[in-house]
């Protein structure tokens, strides 16, 4: 049995028989996902850098699209491909539990924690692959918020550059909202940067201003979602400050790599209400040939 398997028999059976706030049993849904990918290939594939549109308080990136698919990102073509088809199994839980029944049993339901317990693990690219499902749905929206202030990857694998981020705008009253949001040519998604690098980067993630930050992205929009791709879950303080503001998280795991003991610590730093799902990369496939993911859900 594999780690993955034996850590996710472990909850299984640890939350057998638990019931929710309203009295539900908790549930739990194992769906296969998603073909292989390196994300530290595809951060460092070399493609043109998108261009910044600025036209007043309105800051547009190009998101080179077709660039995006040949490195397996999913796509917003019309052409049916495998990623596209196994990531709308993983969103669709999401989204239900966004806004669904479980929501009303949740803090903050439509933010989504995308972590792992150690870089190198997949969280970046499966934050991406997220964002860019949940956009192709037609009435939701979403927004891609980079809160690995330490080691931003977003701006560096869709290859974006913008002056002002989330940690400009926590350290300044000077930045606003519309300073750092930042639109794409993909209609429904929207990003925000880390901004620039601070030594008081848990301070600021755990201020009053974050804290109203959130709140805004929580209510302001009835149809958004907002993915945050923190750094990871074991070593930094800055994830388990952002998790307290999360309804959702997903945790990105290695077939393999990741030890049942980091699982077991990883979970254990998250808030006990929290819905949290595994998110398995780069794990056997029990037919055919190759990697994938696989997406394994639990919720208290």
């Amino acid at each position: 049995m594999s780690t993955i398997e034996k850590a996710v028999t472990k909850l299984n059976r640890d939350s057998t028989g638990q019931t929710d706030n309203n009295g539900q049993q908790n549930t739990q849904q194992v769906q296969g996902v998603a073909e292989n990918i390196d994300e530290q290939t595809a951060q460092h594939t070399s493609v043109p850098e998108a261009t910044v549109a600025r036209d007043a308080s309105i800051h547009t990136v190009q998101l080179d699209l077709a660039s995006l698919e040949k490195r397996n990102f999913v796509s917003l073509s019309k052409e049916r491909r495998l990623i596209n088809e196994e990531y709308r199994v993983i969103k669709r839980k999401l989204i239900n539990n966004a806004f669904g029944v479980l929501s009303k049993t949740l803090h903050h339901p439509n933010l989504i924690l995308v972590s792992s317990s150690r870089p190198g693990e997949g969280k970046t690219f499966s934050s991406i692959n997220l964002a860019l499902s949940i956009a192709l749905e037609q009435d939701k929206t979403v927004l891609l918020v980079d809160a690995d202030v330490l080691r931003p990857n977003i701006s560096k694998t869709l290859n974006i550059s913008h002056s002002l981020g989330l940690t400009d705008y926590l350290q300044s009253a000077d930045v606003t909202v519309p300073d750092i949001l930042l639109s794409t040519n993909v209609e429904r998604l929207k990003i925000i940067t880390a901004g620039s690098p601070h030594h008081l980067s848990t301070e600021l993630l755990a201020s009053e201003r974050m804290t109203q930050l959130v709140n805004e992205f929580a209510t302001r929009y009835s149809d958004r979602i907002v993915i945050f791709d923190a750094p990871p879950l074991l070593g930094v303080n800055e994830t388990a400050v952002m998790a307290a503001m999360c309804g959702q998280a997903v945790v990105v795991v290695e077939e393999n790599r990741t030890r049942l003991a980091e699982i077991e610590q990883s979970v254990s730093l998250l808030p006990k209400e929290m819905a949290v799902g595994f998110l398995i990369n780069k794990a056997h496939r029990n037919q055919g040939k190759g990697y994938g993911y696989g997406y394994y859900y639990g919720a208290s």
